[in-house]
């Protein structure tokens, strides 16, 4: 049970770090459940009458136990009798930890002015929710019972966790799907250099790129001498978009100002949807109901009655 946090936490790490978990950096992490085993050898080793009897203390107090030689070594006893502040120990410093990962990541989005939040976020801050109720819940249980007698509703709960846990990345996973996301970025491993998201959200802002009706993924992974895979993953990560949904998010955004401003009242909302990057009527009445939720008329209705 020792491991079960720390691997939850390096779920988390992987998840919003994308960085590799090595022994060399990570071993600190298994000196608790590693020493906890290593006291435990004696108990692992014992007959089977010394077994039976454990289970029968824990479970079942007032049945008779077997006779045990008295020479054996019950040493082991000194961590097993603390073993349950082990857990809490345990959980509670991974519990910390794990949310000082998700309030990192939640920094650097804004930081880096991501609106929204992305499907890796709310699954870590969601992980780490639960193992603050699962710290809550095992206190509970650990100051009901004095022997091991509430351990059943522990393994129902992680139980309950395990099964919602799988359901919702087989749910979200693409894993049976015929084209894997890897295979798209498969061509990755000749990327130019390494680019932040950060870096593409400035360059985009800063030289007001989505204005252009020639923007395409191809022109600013060129501009940013980057590879137009790494880009499109990074958009599609981050923004939880493709680049054109990017694109035109930005447009949309800057039109419904547009559309507002007493600057450009003598613009057609046609003229407007050019001035901000779409070729087409269509394509701009298509993008801003999809991002909007309402047409570019009734949205200027809706705001400005009287324009």
């Amino acid at each position: 049970m020792l491991l079960i946090f720390p691997f939850v936490y390096f779920s988390l790490y992987g998840l919003l770090k994308r960085a590799p978990i090595t022994l060399a950096k990570h071993w600190w992490h298994f000196v608790l459940p590693g020493g906890y085993f290593l006291t435990q050898i004696p108990f692992y080793l014992a007959p089977l009458a010394v077994k039976y009897n454990a289970y029968l203390g824990a479970y079942f107090p007032e049945l008779p136990t077997l006779e045990v030689t008295e020479s054996f070594n019950y040493s082991y006893h000194i961590i097993k009798d603390i073993f349950d502040w082990l857990i809490l120990l345990s959980i509670s410093f991974y519990t910390l930890v794990s949310l000082k990962l998700v309030r990192d990541e939640r920094s650097k989005n804004v930081s880096n002015k991501i609106k929204g939040k992305s499907g890796k976020y709310r699954f870590s801050r969601n992980s780490a929710v639960v193992l603050l109720l699962l710290l809550v819940f095992i206190f509970i249980i650990f100051y009901s019972y004095d022997d091991d007698g509430g351990d059943h509703y522990i393994v129902f709960f992680q139980t309950i966790i395990a099964f919602s846990t799988t359901y919702l990345i087989m749910s979200e996973s693409r894993f049976f799907e015929k084209s894997w996301i890897a295979d798209k970025y498969e061509t990755l491993g000749n990327s130019k250099r390494d680019i932040e998201f950060a870096e593409i959200q400035n360059y985009v802002e800063r030289e007001n790129y989505f204005l252009s009706q020639e923007a395409s993924l191809h022109d600013l992974a060129s501009l940013l001498q980057a590879h137009p895979n790494q880009i499109s993953k990074i958009i599609n990560l981050q923004n939880e978009s493709n680049f054109n949904d990017y694109i035109n998010q930005k447009r949309v955004k800057l039109a419904t100002t547009r559309l507002t401003d007493t600057a450009f009242s003598h613009l057609t909302i046609e003229a407007i949807g050019t001035s901000v990057g779409f070729k087409s009527k269509s394509a701009f009445y298509n993008a801003f109901k999809k991002h909007t939720g309402t047409s570019p008329s009734a949205f200027t209705k809706q705001v400005s009655p009287k324009l």
